[in-house]
Parts: C-alpha cells; structure tokens; sequence
C-alpha cells in the first residue's frame, strides 16, 4: 500500500514540474526571441519481485516480475526551432533566418540571445533591451575585417566620413560625325584631398584645319580662368572608333593636377565618331566631399551600411553570430538569454549567412513563438489534469468508500469523469483558447 502511495506521489510531483514549465511557455508567448520548453519523463527504478529464469531440459524460462516504484524527471528540452516573424517597423530590430544567436556583451562576458529587439544608447552603441552591448566588427574607412576580435556595434550620432579626392572622370558616348562639327563643352566637379570642390570644364575643340574627316578634336580643361590641361588631342579612325595611333595620350587618360597637388585623368577613350545626334557626357567620377551619418541599412550578412550626407555609402560595422553543436546544452540565465555549459561545445562565431549560421534578411522584425502554445498548452493541462485526477483517486480507496456509501459504480465514474471535464474545459477557458464547457452539479 505505501508503495503505491509513494509511487503516486512521485507522479503529482513530476507532474506538477511539467505543469510549471507550460505555465511558463504560456507567460512568455509574446516574449521576443523566447524558445519554449518541453519535459521528458522516465520511470525509476524498478523492485525486483522475480528474477528471470533460463529455460532448461526439464521447465521453461520465466520473465523477471518487476514492481516500478514511480517516475522522475527525465530531463526539460528547450525547443529551438525557427519562429515567426513579428514586424515592428523598427530600423534596428532583427530577426535570425535559421540557426545562431546574437552575441551580447554583459561586463566581460559574452553571453547569446535570439531576441533581435536592439536599439542604440545615447553613446550610439547598439544594445539589447537590457543595455547589453551587440558585438560584430567595427569598420575602418570602409572595410570590415572579420577575422579580429570581437567589439561593441557603435554608430555614433554626428559620425563623419571623410572626404575622397577626385582620382579618374570617365567621358563617353558619340561625337557626331558632321561637315560642320561645333566646339562641346562639359561639366564635372572635382574634389582635393581636402574635399574642396573644384568645377572643371572639358573643352573638345575640332580642328578642320585639315580640311576633311575624322576632324581631330583639341582637349583643355579648366577651372574658370585657370587653365589645368592642354595638349592633348582626341582623334578617330574612319570606323569613328577612338584611334589610339593618333590621339595624344595614347591611352585616352588626360591629366589633370589640382592646386594642391591631387592628380585625376580624365578618360577621352570610350567615345565614338559616328552619324547622328550627339550623346557624349561625362558617365562616371569618384570623389566627394565629407559628410556625416544620415541613416543605416543592415544587410543579410550582417553589414550595417553608412548612408552620409555627401551621397556616399559605406561599410561601417558587421553584426556577429555564434552557434553551437549543442544548442540545447546552453543555460538560460534570464533575459531570453543563455551561456555556455560543459555541454554546449564552445562558441562558433562568425558573420550571418555562413558557416551554418542564419541571415539577417528579416530587418525590422523580430522573432516570435512559431507555436500554437495556447491548444498545446491547453492539451497538456488536460492531460495533466487527468494523470493527477488519477494518481490522487486510482478508483481504489475513494471508490470503496463511495460504494460503501450507497454509490453505484456507474455514477462514481461518471463524476469523476465530469470533475476531470469540468476542470481541463476551465484550464483552456483562462487560456482564451475555446469556450469553457457549461457546468452541471455532480455528486
């Protein structure tokens, strides 16, 4: 009899731990980045009442009879699997495609999340809700190296960019091929190493001197009443093709030197002679002044790109993400946070989109529960309810003592059975998942 009782015991107690971690996947069914758990039972040992029996010559073998003595905890798996989207409108909320894990710096330690929901302090670091620092890689004048350590995302509100001297003006496109051909002017700005803007006119001037086609074209640039190039000449052969035989420089790279010393070539090489109307223009130039942060965009790999008020773009830092061979092996310490255990296996850190590691494709989004938690939910309260219901009146002591009381063993099953009702339907009621079931009196 106390052996039952005790195994009874055992299993109120295991339940009402599997009942304490749906509560808790409950509570946090719109925690951003939460994993929900779930519990795994064993029984425990066994009483050994027989032991087994080899058949021999003369009897059968016999199965060892054993008596369990309850169950236990087997263990409480986190579920990783891949979430829903959540949108959120926000620039710097993030959500991880696949697997990984945002690596957070708390004081020296590195610790890992799935909640994306990031925002940056008044410093202009990137941190967690909980004010702990997003690590990645910081970028230096545009380039990113991944293979240093990891530290602290910062976009500092006012961040500049510095200027970039002018180093090459691309021209091209059809000079038209006329009896009368007329000077063309362009237009193109240039900056100095010190971002100074410099307007430069290209001058084409033909030379019919010669007296008949392809006319010879003179080139001389200039800044107002100062005059930076003269000398070349841009020629065509008699397909209209530019002709490097007789253009000077050869290459088609007129040089220009500005007052401080920046040296830029104009490119003359990709324009053409050819009938019709005039398409020639400047197509491309580098260069640009200095500018400050104007907004961010984070990419699926995890670069967060700088857009500046000179029109220019560039890499300023990339969002680190780690892995592990053993997800599941992580502690949660609060905060939809984890740390390393014995194990885990180490952290395997390293951009987004590699490496078995998610993207970042989801920007402005976070994850959410991928689950229906509340008919989950709802289903292990009724089981639940049911396992204890059981455990607490197993249709021995309790049903004798009704039947002593004039019960019929019909009518004692039935209530039993309307009680288990009544409470699971009552669980799922408070859940919000489905109407609660009208309720009669039971004896």
């Amino acid at each position: 009899m106390l052996r039952s009782l005790f195994s009874g015991i055992s299993g109120l107690r295991q339940h009402q731990t599997m009942m304490d971690v749906v509560g808790n996947n409950i509570a946090n069914v719109n925690t951003a980045g939460f994993k929900s758990s779930s519990v795994v039972f064993e029984d425990t040992l066994s009483q050994m009442l027989r032991s087994a029996g080899a058949p021999s010559s003369s009897v059968g073998g016999v199965n060892p009879a054993q008596v369990g003595l309850g169950v236990q905890l087997g263990a409480i798996n986190t579920n990783f699997g891949q979430g829903s989207a959540q949108t959120t409108n926000k620039a710097t909320d993030l959500m991880i495609q696949g697997d990984g894990f945002f690596v957070v710096r708390s004081g020296q330690e590195n610790i890992y999340t799935r909640s994306g929901a990031f925002t940056f302090d008044t410093n202009g670091n990137l941190v967690s809700s909980q004010g702990m620092f997003v690590q990645g890689w910081q970028g230096t004048n545009g380039t990113v190296n991944t293979n240093g350590p990891l530290t602290d995302i910062k976009l500092p509100a006012g961040m500049l960019i510095n200027p970039t001297p002018t180093s090459s003006v691309t021209v091209a496109g059809n000079i038209p091929a006329t009896a009368s051909p007329s000077t063309l002017t362009l237009g193109v700005t240039a900056y100095d190493a010190g971002g100074i803007a410099h307007p430069l006119t290209i001058t084409l001037t033909p030379d019919i001197s010669g007296g008949s086609q392809p006319w010879p074209y003179q080139v001389s640039v200039d800044e107002g009443a100062t005059n930076y190039s003269t000398g070349s000449v841009l020629m065509f052969d008699a397909s209209g093709n530019f002709d490097t035989a007789l253009s000077s420089p050869a290459t088609g790279l007129v040089p220009v030197a500005l007052p401080d010393g920046t040296a830029l070539n104009i490119d003359l090489s990709g324009t053409k002679q050819f009938g019709g109307p005039s398409s020639v223009a400047v197509t491309a130039a580098d260069g640009a002044t200095g500018g400050t942060l104007q907004q961010f965009r984070i990419q699926p790999d995890g670069t967060v790109v700088g857009i500046f008020s000179n029109g220019q773009k560039q890499n300023v830092a990339q969002i680190a993400l780690a892995n592990f061979n053993n997800p599941m092996g992580l502690e949660k310490i609060g905060a939809t946070s984890y740390r390393t255990s014995p194990n885990s296996g180490l952290a395997q850190i390293g951009i987004p989109d590699s490496g078995g590691r998610g993207d970042l494709r989801r920007v402005r989004d976070v994850e959410a529960q991928g689950r229906d938690l509340r008919a989950e939910a709802c289903a292990e309260c009724v089981q639940g309810r049911r396992v204890a219901s059981a455990r607490v009146d197993p249709r021995g002591a309790s049903r004798e003592r009704l039947l002593d009381e004039g019960e019929s063993d019909a009518a004692v099953g039935a209530g039993h059975e309307h009680r288990c009702a009544v409470q699971a339907a009552t669980r799922c009621a408070a859940l919000g998942h489905g109407p609660s079931l009208p309720l009669r009196h039971s004896r």
